[in-house]
């Protein structure tokens, strides 16, 4: 069969095209895809990381190695990812995180900045003390905080973090005011048993172990969803608290990545999302699998930024007009 010349051209530059790293119908192409994860390798959402990461990795049949670039609440490793190419190989294990940066100001820029490709996870911040503590109850801690103002110190993990937000808000919506304690990531509760602080906010990997042994007590879950950890556990608000502090897990990438590479990451991450492993590893960390691909996981982070961002400055509101009464 004769091909010509023009035409055998064309096909050639047509199969290298479809070849092109990055492009839909040959993506991955056995490329690894890094998965950045922002809040260091022993924290619950690393090692939910590592579970979304083998699972995608079957299914796209590539490596998917998750790295750590922990720091600034976050803002380290959204700022590395916003910099890479929006060709799929780079993807970041994003979270609200990605608002509360960016309204506390250690941030640039907001999650417009990412193209969001599907929800993975649901978590409940969870305030809990210590066993012997003398609150047996949610309201008891907060009467005591109130009566007692810059008195209750209240463990998180770090300045600007999901569990900082959390807990202040919880307490500044009660009409009590708390002292913060940011620690890095697990070393809160070895303040709250070590008696250098009254309480933690911490999501429920950090408590179970605690939890389990007696040594302490959840008073309130931050969210309003069930905990398979803590299944006992009521919501702050179902105990007269107006707060809904939940924290979503998900990918994203950088904006500008081919819609076709975020319909086989998002395909990925379903049929991993979906599998009896993921549901019992959520069972062992502490998260309920929450898939949600990616129009509606994007149009709710939409809304969950401007949540935040209310919250968030209800707080400095308060904290302001505090300081101006000293």
């Amino acid at each position: 069969m004769h091909i010509s010349t023009r035409g055998a051209t064309l096909a050639a530059a047509a199969l290298a095209l479809t070849a092109l790293p990055g492009n839909g119908q040959q993506y991955p192409a056995g490329q690894p895809i890094e998965m950045i994860a922002l809040f260091g390798a022993s924290s619950a959402s690393t090692q939910t990381a590592r579970v979304l990461a083998d699972g995608m990795a079957k299914v796209l049949k590539t490596p998917v190695p998750v790295v750590d670039k922990p720091g600034a609440g976050g803002a380290i490793g959204y700022t590395h990812v916003s910099q890479q190419k929006p060709d799929g190989y780079t993807i970041v294990w994003s979270s609200n995180s990605i608002s509360t940066t960016f309204h506390n100001g250690q941030l640039p820029f907001d999650y417009k900045t990412f193209e969001h490709v599907a929800r993975v996870t649901i978590e409940n911040p969870a305030l809990a003390v210590k066993a012997d503590a003398p609150w047996q109850t949610l309201k008891e801690l907060i009467d005591y905080a109130k009566a007692n103002p810059a008195k209750v110190r209240v463990g998180d993990s770090g300045q600007g973090s999901q569990t900082h937000i959390a807990g202040v808000a919880l307490f500044t919506s009660a009409g009590a005011k708390i002292v913060p304690v940011h620690r890095p990531t697990g070393q809160a509760p070895a303040d709250l048993l070590g008696g250098r602080i009254e309480a933690v906010v911490q999501f429920p990997q950090a408590l179970v172990p605690h939890v389990k042994a007696g040594s302490m007590r959840v008073l309130a879950l931050l969210g309003n969803i069930p905990d398979p950890a803590f299944p006992e556990a009521k919501s702050a608000k179902a105990q007269g608290y107006d707060i809904d502090m939940g924290l979503w897990r998900g990918i994203s990438v950088p904006k500008g990545t081919p819609r076709e590479v975020i319909a086989k990451l998002q395909d990925a991450i379903r049929q991993t999302v979906e599998s009896a492993e993921f549901a019992d590893a959520g069972k062992k960390i502490g998260f309920t699998p929450a898939y949600q691909p990616s129009e509606a996981f994007t149009k709710m982070i939409e809304e969950d930024d401007k949540h935040i961002a209310a919250v968030i400055r209800e707080i400095k509101a308060v904290q302001s007009d505090s300081d101006s009464k000293k």
